[in-house]
């Protein structure tokens, strides 16, 4: 069995990884090409290029590399059309997973294509699951309530859960450890900027005047910034023009011999501050308070609020049904405002507990693992 699969960031790399290994438990002799990054090579995959050259988001970012871009949708293309595999799995980024399965399905409407992560039709553009007919035969879904919107366009799709359910979790030896291991004595908040180059450039320099705020007004309060590997030296590289008064320390995931530092410091924080996006799920894995911030260009900030459906854009508040997370998106992310939140957090956090809580049960916590769940879809598909 032959399977093609792309993914263009970290958490697609995530979601591609515990898909291989599902396979690979159901069909031990299955093969992989495609796309992919550091888990998905590791469980065999035969990448075509490093998947952060498509690892960018955002309408204006999209543009100003569309020809490269393009370059790298016809490649992927025509390296699926000559493979001829049993299955296509594209794993989120629909802009460019979406014109690859265009192309493919206009040359042979016969090879099958499951696309994982149903668009967030629920959020903005609902149009998107029309678009999506004749394109995928199947969408596998993270969120319990995204089936709906998807068979109602008329698209096959299956909740198979969320993997960040079965992500170890470090314990809390672990976590005192790691506050020993760097004098931490006090509060520790996280920051979490992205794992995207073009979230790096936008967001860091944000969560920097957050940093120096907070560090003015709680002068025993350490920073920690877990790095994405595919970032870390760009995320090293400011952050060490930043003033010696904010006490922050960077972690490298490449110089992680244990593989566990960043759980032991999700787990020890105190507060997040983070992006948008599934890392407010891990840190809810973990019970981790946490403040969400979010900008763009000035271009997509027009079109995408003029087109949001939803109040909110964090996980957990919408799988919970609640808005226990304060966020900052657009316009609205102020270094100001967005310390202030976190400072509201440190003070008070037993609000969000009860809302992670709801959350991880609705994502799949205590049943069978995800991987296996898509992976068995993908079969029941092909079959």
């Amino acid at each position: 069995m032959r399977v093609f699969v792309t993914a263009g960031e970290a958490s697609g790399d995530k979601l591609g990884a515990a898909l291989m290994d599902g396979l690979r438990q159901l069909v031990p002799d299955v093969q992989f090409r495609g796309i992919g990054g550091e888990r998905m090579t590791a469980l065999g995959l035969d990448s075509l290029f490093p998947m952060d050259e498509i690892s960018i988001m955002g309408i204006g970012e999209i543009l100003k590399e569309y020809r490269h871009l393009k370059a790298r949708i016809r490649e992927t293309a025509e390296a699926i059309l000559t493979e001829k595999p049993d299955v296509v799995v594209t794993i989120d980024l629909p802009e460019f997973s979406l014109r690859v399965a265009r192309l493919v399905k206009a040359k042979s409407p016969e090879i099958k294509i499951i696309h994982y992560v149903a668009p967030t039709v629920w959020a903005w553009r609902p149009g998107r699951a029309d678009k999506m007919r004749g394109l995928v035969d199947k969408v596998l879904a993270l969120l319990p309530f995204e089936p709906d919107y998807m068979q109602r366009a008329g698209i096959a799709c299956d909740f198979v859960g969320h993997p960040v359910v079965m992500d170890p979790v470090a314990s809390a030896e672990e976590a005192e450890a790691f506050r020993a291991g760097h004098g931490i004595t006090g509060e520790m908040a996280l920051l979490l900027p992205g794992s995207r180059r073009s979230e790096i450039s936008r967001l860091l320099p944000i969560f920097q005047e957050v940093a120096e705020r907070l560090s003015h007004e709680r002068p025993g309060l350490k920073l920690v910034i877990p790095a994405a590997s595919n970032v870390a030296e760009t995320v090293k590289a400011q952050v060490a023009a930043w003033p010696r008064t904010i006490p922050v320390t960077v972690l490298d995931p490449r110089e992680d011999t244990s593989g566990c530092m960043k759980r032991a410091a999700f787990r020890a924080a105190d507060v997040a501050l983070a992006a948008s996006g599934t890392v407010s799920l891990e840190l809810a894995a973990v019970g981790t308070p946490m403040v969400i911030a979010y900008d763009m260009s000035w271009l997509s900030r027009q079109i995408i609020g003029r087109m949001l459906l939803v109040d909110t854009v964090t996980l957990v508040n919408l799988v919970s049904e609640t808005r226990e997370v304060p966020e900052f998106i657009g316009k609205n992310c102020k270094p100001s405002e967005i310390a202030k939140a976190v400072q509201q957090v440190l003070d008070a956090p037993g609000g969000q507990r009860s809302a992670m809580d709801v959350t991880m049960q609705r994502l799949g916590r205590g049943g069978e693992e995800p991987g296996l769940r898509s992976a068995r879809a993908v079969l029941e598909l092909i079959a």
